[in-house]
Order: structure tokens, then C-alpha cells, then sequence
């Protein structure tokens, strides 16, 4: 065999030396869940600078011919029981003494591995090729991927350019800032120090709620002085984004884009200086992922754990629970199991992947599934890591979603963010990147088995009837408090609780009583008859009140039911219902199947003659756009102005033109479609758009939606979130047609009897979807367990009354 070190020397072309701005991976494998303290550590590609587990790293060389590997292997240090607790003594990071961005209770080892002969090398050693002893030092130094992306995403807003920055001034009064030993100008602080890139101040930072932190020396020569920008010493490096700059006069965190240049003015070389302070969103990740959900528990029992496969816990990334309940769930059908786990090996899906898996959804998706169901990561923490005062005996460390996360999570900016997130909507948004990355190969299609066909029949008062289909993947229902079952309870209590008001008393917990619904009440609202106003009849050849009845056209192999507990209040402010459905184990939906044109219905005239849909346009006011173009504005963006607004007015029109005048389609034509938009919307009150306008919508969408809903608003943003691919050029309620040519079919849908048995609840606690926490129930081998993020056991008491989202799984008939 080659001497080691020529092997290595002859290797040394496919090493590179990572530049600041290369992501490395060094905490997590990203084919699986191994880290560096797994019983083969961790091994570095030393050109691609992914991560791989020992099991893994051969099909690296296999498919890339990558042969040197930097090996790290944490090992858990034997620590006296009496240690006291260890305090830094040293204004550093991940060095001895300093604070240690990692378990404490780990040492590191490192080696240099040659494949295929799995050749090794120590380090560190003096005998190392330069270049080798220099990658290696840029990839230990360096921040992994991993943690860089998780605060990346904590931020909850992008930084901004600072106002202050291209133009800021800096006082020449001699001030060299040294590269260490820093200390407050007024205090005795030496930690959270500030540097105000105007006159070259040292200063402490803002004093905590709890009395730690600085002296708020920094802010307050800010006040006193009017100096905008400082910058957090401890987070200068290489890499200057990493750099915490903050804005005194913006009163936020800031980019600095001449940072480099701000620095040297006083001297400082960013280039030679090592992190040792955490950056600010740093600090709030770790108090975030730090906070102890050991309360959340059934009735305050303590759980009896469950381990092995299909019993492991999602480690909380910090308000990512509406994550992983969903996502427990959804590997829990038999649909997803086979995709990604029984059906797909990690080789063959790592082999298929990009030249970097961790943004390949595919294979993201077999690591999540094989780390969820093959049961090895599902074990418990060894007893001597449990912290004696907190309830974790029997814990287990869980699997860290966070390259899943950040895959699902490309194309939609608030599921990139740290903020706790809707479960419904990532359900949604989940199903959709699912069915677009098996376009190719649909027979593979897992998001099948969730998705049915609807059908809405509408009954013009002329007799006939029209039919229209869209497909949909979970069944949204209103919850119908006047079916409530315990009225008369609910009136005792509303009584007691005005008497223990006028006496200055409050009701405890278990005296309060909540609204009981039954599943089977909120099922039927959903297929009840509907009046539907503004029904353009093609047979009356008028526009009249027609009734709308819907139904199912297949039964999915899954039915996920939404429960619409968020409603609008006075001021449109978001509230909770306080209800309990009273969901059973086994539904029969078999009555809502929609059975389609009837012997003897008679469908409505396809269509609209060709003079009728002339004289439906709508027509700009002239007296509308005579004022506008007084005004000094094109006549065509007059016209479009008026018809857009349906003639409200010369005051909507301006503001419509002001506010559309840079549209890439401003100067076009006005089309036939856009005057019959206008006037199939000429009924909706122009204030209300704007109302849901000023929520973040689109403004065809509102108008659609205010349409849709009877000029309704509440009803508008529930249609808005019930519909989300919706778009204004497909408005069925303008003129319905009879055509089922046009309307999706029920090819490729699952579909069979209408029985189905509760498998899964995703429930919510908090006063909103967009705080609080998930936590998802699911029934397995016989059983029902609780899953709550990384802890996982079985449920003496599942909250089946309590739930956002029910997931159903169809009998076989």
C-alpha cells in the first residue's frame, strides 16, 4: 500500500480552501440524521463541503470521486456527578474557557481520511501538506451551514441597508480599536460591547429584563451625542454579513455595506479577527429553542415514553411544531411510507439528487422518512445526560428537521422564517411542492391520496341546473355553534359567570363550559343549501338568487378535515372559537357524494349569445374620465381607472391610477375581459376591496372573493384561504356553464367507499395560528401516542374534541 502522507499529497488537487462564503456542512449528514457524536462521527468532503455519516460517505467517492475527508468525532467526556457548573473565563467561543457554542460535555477529534482505502491521518500535525492544515483550519473556524441557516431564518425580517451608512461620518480623533481586551468606556463590562463607528466609543449594550446584560452605556451616548450606528464587537470576521450592526436612529439591525471601510478608519482588520460574542438574533434562537414545553402534557400525567420505529421525535428548530405534528401525520399514511420509505433507499435517492442533496426535496424527503420509521434515531437519552430537576427521563433526543426545512421552505418566504406558522397552510403548501416534483412520474405521486374531486349544483330558479368540479385536498368546515348539544349547560354558565362578574370573582378552569358540536353538524353545514346572490342565469338571461348544494365526486384514500375555529371579530381582529367537536372514530360520508346530472335536471344554455356579453360590458364613465383627463391624465388610463373601480367615483379612480400607473400593462388595450370583470364585479363595495386589500391580498382576488362570498368579508378571507390557488380568471359564478369538459374529472383520483376511521389530529393551543403551539395525536399499532416535538408516548387521553386538523383514513369497503 502508498506511504499515507503521498497518497494524500497525490490527492491534494481535489481539496479546496473554503472562502467565507461557502456553506459547510460540519454538525449533520445530509443523507441522514448522523452527527459527529454518532458511533462513526462525521465525515467532511473536503471539496464539496457537505457532511457525511460513515455509512454514507462511500457512496460520496462513488458518485463524485472525491477521495479526502476531514473525520470529526465528538466524544462524551466522563464528568465527575459533583462538577460544579462551568463558567467561562474567557470572552470566546468554542475554545477552552470561553462560552461553547456546543455540548459542553463533548470533546473533538479530528483525522484526515483518504478514500477508497480509508487511509488515516492525524490532526493536527505538522507533516500535513499546507494546504490540507489550511482547509482544515477554514472549515473548524468557520460557522456550519446548518447553525448559519437556522439563525438566518430566526431573523424575523430581512436587515435593511441603513439610511446612515453611505453617508456616515467619522470623526478622525486618533481612537485605534485593538484587536482584544476590549472594555467599556464607562463601566467595567467586557462583555456585549458596542463599537460606535462615528467616534470610536467602546461601550456596554442594553441592560436586560433580568438585570444581565450591559449598562446601556452604548444608547445612551447615542442619546446624548446623536451618533447612529454601532457595531457588536465579538461578531466581526471574514465574513462581514455575519457582523451585528445596529441602528440607534432606526432602532433596528442594519446592513452596513461600507462596514470594511467603517472598520478601518480605526484601525481594525476584520480579516484576522475570530467571533467571539453571539449576534442578536443568535441570543433569541437560543432563548427561543431553549424554552421547556415539558408542561404541555395530558392532564399533567407523565407519559410512558415510546421508542422504535415510527415513535421518533422532531427536535423543535424554534416555533417549528406546526411542522413537525403536520409532518408526523403524514408519515404515518401508507402513501408516504412507501414513497419515501419502504420504496425509496437513501442510496438510490442520494444517487438521484443534485450535486447538493441537502436542496433536493426527494432526497430530503427519504432522509426524513427514513429517520422518522426505521426506529434509529428513536432511542433514549442516556440517564446521566438527564437534568435531575426536569422531567426528561425516558426523553429522547429526537431527528432535526432543518435541511427538510429549508427545502420545503424555498419557495414560500414565511415558512423560511423562525415565527410559528399555520399548520393548515404548510399542509397546503406541502401537498403542492409534493405533486410538482413527481409531475414526472404521477403513478409515484404520494399527495394522491389526500386529493378529491368537489362538485357545487346550482339550482336556477328556472329549474335548471349547472354543474361545476374543482379538486381540493382537504375538506374546510365551518363549526355551527347553534348545533351545539349542551345548551342548556351553556346558559347555566353564562349566568354563573355574569354573577361571579358582577361580584368581582373569577370562574376556574374546570368550571368553564365550552360549546359542544358534533362532527356530523359541521359536515352537513358543509353540504346545506346555499343561496348564491348575483347568479347570472343564461336561461332567465338575468341576473337572480340560485341555491348551491355541494358534494364530493370520490372519496381520497386520506380526508383531512380543517376546522374553522378562526373566525373575524368586531374590527377584524382574528378569534378563537372556544369549542369542542365531538369527533367519533369511524365516519360514514358515503350521503355527501355528489351523484352528478340527474334523470330528468336539465342543465343551463352553455355559455352567453354574443350581443348579450356586448351588452353586459361594462362602459368607463364619461364624466369620470372628462375629470381625470382634466387633470392631466392619459385618456386609455382614465377609462381603465373607471372601469376597474366599476364607476365609484373620480376620488377611486385617481387613487386606482396612482397606484397602477407603473403596471407593465398600463398602456394596453382595454380588452373584452377586463370590461366584463368590471362589470361582474360592479356590485362589490369598493371599500371592503380595499379593506382586504390592506390585509395583503391581491386585488382581483378580493373582488373575486367579495363576490364569491356575498360581499361578505369575513367569508371573503375564509374563501381567500380556502382557495388559495384561486385566480380572477376563473370566476365560476360570473355566468356558470354546463360543461364538464372544462371542469376537472375524477381520472387519477382515489376513490371508494365512504367509510373512514380516525388515524391522526393535529391540535392547537394559543389564541392564534401564528403563536401558540401544535402538538399532533396519531393512532398506531393499536394505540393512541402523542407527539410533542422530540417527545413521543402513549396517550392515556387523546384530545379528540380538541382538534385543527383530523386525518381520516378510508376503510377498504
Amino acid at each position: 500500500m502508498a506511504n499515507p502522507m503521498e497518497l494524500l499529497r497525490s490527492n491534494l488537487s481535489r481539496v479546496r480552501i473554503p472562502e467565507p462564503t461557502n456553506r459547510i456542512y460540519k454538525q449533520e449528514c445530509c443523507i441522514s440524521f448522523d452527527t459527529p457524536r454518532s458511533e462513526g462521527g462525521l465525515y467532511v468532503d473536503m471539496s464539496s463541503f457537505l457532511a457525511f455519516g460513515k455509512d454514507y460517505v462511500g457512496w460520496n467517492y462513488e458518485k463524485t470521486g472525491n477521495p479526502v475527508y476531514l473525520h470529526i468525532k465528538q466524544t462524551k467526556k466522563a464528568v465527575p456527578e459533583d462538577r460544579p457548573a462551568k463558567k467561562p473565563t474567557l470572552l470566546a467561543i468554542g475554545v477552552d474557557g470561553g462560552f461553547d457554542n456546543s455540548d459542553p460535555d463533548y470533546e473533538e477529534s479530528y483525522s484526515i481520511v483518504v478514500l477508497p482505502a480509508h487511509v488515516m491521518l492525524p490532526f493536527p500535525s505538522v507533516e500535513l501538506p499546507e494546504k490540507v492544515r489550511l482547509a482544515v483550519d477554514a472549515v473548524l473556524i468557520a460557522e456550519g451551514a446548518e447553525r448559519k441557516e437556522q439563525v438566518a431564518e430566526w431573523v424575523s425580517d430581512a436587515k435593511q441597508v441603513s439610511a446612515y451608512a453611505m453617508e456616515l461620518q467619522q470623526i478622525d480623533n486618533g481612537v485605534i480599536i485593538p484587536p482584544s481586551g476590549w472594555k467599556c468606556a464607562k463601566c467595567d463590562k467586557t462583555e456585549n460591547l458596542w463599537l460606535n463607528l462615528t467616534d470610536g466609543m467602546i461601550l456596554c449594550g442594553r441592560k436586560n429584563w433580568d438585570g444581565t446584560g450591559g449598562n446601556n452605556h452604548a444608547v445612551e451616548h447615542y442619546k446624548e451625542m446623536g451618533y447612529p450606528l454601532a457595531v457588536k464587537l465579538g461578531t466581526i470576521t471574514a465574513d462581514l454579513e455575519g457582523a451585528d450592526v445596529f441602528s440607534y436612529a432606526e432602532d433596528d439591525s442594519v446592513l452596513d455595506p461600507l462596514l470594511a471601510q467603517h472598520l478601518s478608519f480605526f484601525g481594525i482588520d476584520f480579516s484576522a479577527l475570530q467571533k467571539t460574542e453571539m449576534t442578536t438574533a443568535e441570543r433569541e434562537l437560543d432563548q427561543n429553542t431553549n424554552f421547556d414545553w415539558n408542561r404541555i402534557q395530558e392532564s399533567g400525567k407523565d407519559l410512558q415514553p415510546l421508542f422504535g420505529p415510527g415513535y421518533t421525535g422532531l427536535v423543535n428548530l424554534g416555533n417549528s411544531c406546526y411542522l413537525a405534528a403536520t409532518m408526523q401525520v403524514i408519515f404515518t399514511t401508507k402513501s408516504f411510507c412507501s414513497r419515501y420509505y419502504e420504496n425509496q433507499s437513501l442510496k438510490v435517492a442520494f444517487e438521484g439528487a443534485s450535486s447538493d442533496p441537502t436542496v433536493d426535496l426527494n432526497m430530503q424527503l427519504a432522509k426524513l422518512g427514513h429517520g422518522l420509521l426505521s426506529g434509529k434515531y428513536s432511542i433514549p437519552v442516556l440517564k446521566e445526560e438527564n437534568d435531575e430537576n426536569s422531567a426528561t427521563e425516558g426523553k429522547q433526543e429526537g431527528i432535526p428537521p432543518r435541511m427538510f426545512k429549508t427545502v420545503i421552505a424555498a419557495s414560500h418566504p414565511e415558512f423560511s422564517t423562525m415565527r410559528q406558522q399555520d399548520a393548515l397552510e404548510f399542509f397546503l403548501h406541502f401537498i403542492d411542492q409534493v405533486e410538482r416534483a413527481n409531475a414526472g412520474n404521477p403513478e409515484l405521486d404520494p399527495s394522491r391520496s389526500f386529493k378529491f374531486g368537489i362538485e357545487d349544483r346550482i339550482l336556477c330558479p328556472s329549474g335548471r341546473v349547472a354543474y361545476n368540479k374543482r379538486l381540493d385536498y382537504i375538506l374546510s368546515l365551518n363549526v355551527p355553534l347553534h348545533e351545539a348539544t349542551n345548551k342548556e349547560e351553556l346558559k347555566a354558565f353564562e349566568k354563573s359567570k355574569a354573577e361571579n362578574a358582577s361580584d368581582g370573582m373569577e370562574l376556574a378552569e374546570d368550571e368553564i363550559v365550552r360549546p359542544r358540536v358534533p362532527l356530523e353538524a359541521c359536515l352537513a353545514s358543509f353540504s346545506a343549501p346555499e343561496e348564491v346572490q348575483d347568479f347570472y342565469s343564461s336561461a332567465l338571461k338575468a341576473k337572480t338568487t340560485a341555491i348551491k348544494t355541494t358534494g364530493l365526486t370520490s372519496f381520497p384514500d386520506y380526508l383531512v378535515l380543517h376546522m374553522r375555529k378562526f373566525v373575524m371579530e368586531a374590527g377584524w381582529v382574528p378569534k378563537k372559537l372556544d369549542v369542542y367537536i365531538d369527533v367519533p372514530d369511524i365516519i360514514d360520508i358515503s350521503h355527501m357524494r355528489s351523484k352528478g346530472l340527474q334523470p330528468g335536471e336539465e342543465l343551463l344554455p352553455e355559455g352567453v349569445a354574443e350581443d348579450e356579453v356586448e351588452s353586459n360590458k361594462l362602459k368607463a364613465n364619461e364624466d369620470i374620465v372628462a375629470q381625470l383627463v382634466s387633470m392631466g391624465f392619459n385618456y386609455l388610463h382614465c377609462e381603465k381607472a373607471a372601469i376597474r373601480t366599476t364607476n365609484a367615483g373620480v376620488e377611486e379612480a385617481m387613487n386606482w391610477l396612482l397606484s397602477h400607473m407603473d403596471d407593465a400593462d398600463i398602456d394596453d388595450p382595454i380588452s373584452d375581459d377586463a370590461a366584463n370583470q368590471g362589470n361582474a364585479y360592479s356590485n362589490i363595495d369598493q371599500s371592503k376591496v380595499d379593506t382586504l386589500i390592506s390585509f395583503g391580498f391581491k386585488e382581483d382576488i378580493a373582488r373575486k372573493a367579495l363576490k364569491a362570498s356575498g360581499d361578505d368579508i369575513e367569508k371573503a378571507t375564509d374563501w381567500i384561504f380556502s382557495n388559495p390557488d384561486a385566480s380572477a380568471s376563473s370566476d365560476m359564478d360570473i355566468v356558470a356553464t354546463s360543461s364538464s369538459t372544462s371542469n376537472p374529472s375524477n381520472t387519477n383520483l382515489s376513490d371508494g367507499a365512504g367509510k373512514y376511521r380516525l388515524i391522526g389530529i393535529v391540535s392547537h393551543m394559543g389564541t392564534s395560528t401564528h403563536c401558540g403551539h401544535y402538538v399532533a395525536h396519531i393512532y398506531k399499532d393499536g394505540k393512541w401516542a402523542i407527539f410533542n416535538d422530540n417527545k413521543v408516548g402513549v396517550s392515556e387521553n387523546p384530545p379528540k374534541d380538541m382538534g385543527y386538523l383530523y386525518f381520516f383514513e378510508r376503510l377498504d369497503s
